[in-house]
Parts: C-alpha cells; sequence; structure tokens
C-alpha cells in the first residue's frame, strides 16, 4: 500500500513539475532591439484594435496613433484583463502597470511592430503587477489606414483589428 501512495505522490510532482515547465512562455528568436536580461513569466493573447485619429500634422492630413484597446486571454482562453491607453494592462480584478516603449522591431507585413516596454508603474494587485517589462510580439493587423484622411474627415476615427501575443518578464 505504502509503494502505491508513494507512486502516486511521485507521479503527481512530477506532473506539477511538468505543468510548470508549460505555463513558462517560451520566447522565439527575439531581435536585438527587444532582447531583456528579463525573464518571462506570462503569456497571453490580445485581441482587439488599435485606434487612429484622422489629423493634419504640419499640412500633411494623416492617421496618428491614439490608443489600443484588447482583451487579455490566457492559455485557457479565459479573459485575464484588458489593454488599453498609457499603454495599460489590468486584470479583471484591478491592479494594473503602465509601460513606456525601450525597443522596437518590425512586424511582418500588414502587422503592428514589435515592442519590448519597460514598466514605469505598478498600482494594485494582479497576475499583471509582478512584472518588470512586457514584450509585444507576434502580431497581426493593426497598422494605421493607408488612406482615407483628409480635410473632410478630419478628426475621425479608425478601429483597426488587431491581435498581438503579450509576454510579461520579471
Amino acid at each position: 500500500m505504502q509503494r502505491v501512495v508513494l507512486a502516486a505522490v511521485a507521479a503527481g510532482g512530477v506532473l506539477v513539475c511538468s505543468m510548470a515547465d508549460a505555463q513558462t512562455p517560451k520566447l522565439p528568436e527575439l531581435p536585438a532591439a527587444l532582447k531583456s536580461s528579463l525573464t518571462p513569466y506570462l503569456e497571453v493573447s490580445a485581441t482587439g484594435v488599435q485606434i487612429y485619429t484622422c489629423k493634419n500634422d504640419n499640412g500633411t492630413w494623416t492617421w496618428v496613433f491614439k490608443a489600443p484597446e484588447a482583451a487579455l486571454f490566457d492559455a485557457q482562453k479565459k479573459q485575464i484583463g484588458k489593454h488599453y491607453a498609457g499603454p495599460t494592462w489590468e486584470g479583471m480584478q484591478g491592479g494594473k502597470i503602465v509601460g513606456a516603449a525601450k525597443g522596437n522591431a518590425p512586424g511582418t507585413a500588414g502587422a503592428i511592430p514589435w515592442l519590448l516596454l519597460d514598466v514605469k508603474s505598478s498600482e494594485g494587485s494582479s497576475v499583471f503587477t509582478q512584472a518588470k517589462g512586457v514584450l509585444r510580439i507576434a502580431t497581426n493587423g493593426g497598422v494605421a489606414p493607408a488612406q482615407g484622411c483628409d480635410a473632410a474627415h478630419a478628426g475621425q476615427e479608425a478601429r483597426v483589428p488587431y491581435t498581438a501575443t503579450y509576454v510579461f518578464l520579471k
């Protein structure tokens, strides 16, 4: 009987270790501008929009980035937070961080750039608040429209769908 219990305990220990290893994000090869000495601890997928406003910039009409707006999902596709202007990442029960861009690298054609951000402030408690840095990788879409911004459309917003993976670093 003891051998069965010990085997079950040992198997459970192996299972726990394997689950912990599976939850540690594995980063793709990153461009030099995105490399950090920090360690990844959480990976979430984002689905949302990049918001642009049509403005006249020194005589040229152009779409100017305003803010992101996205839902953040864990590996089980459960929403665990939201991402919005700041840039801010906030947990569903509160607790948020605000970042500042530190480095960037081009995304694929038609996709917003990959980013490395430092965390400049943290408030409350959530899965995000232990972060010291954030990576935005695997972007798809979100690029400002190529046309449609002129005097007749001054102040209009364009909400461009995007997806990305955010990796939180500590």
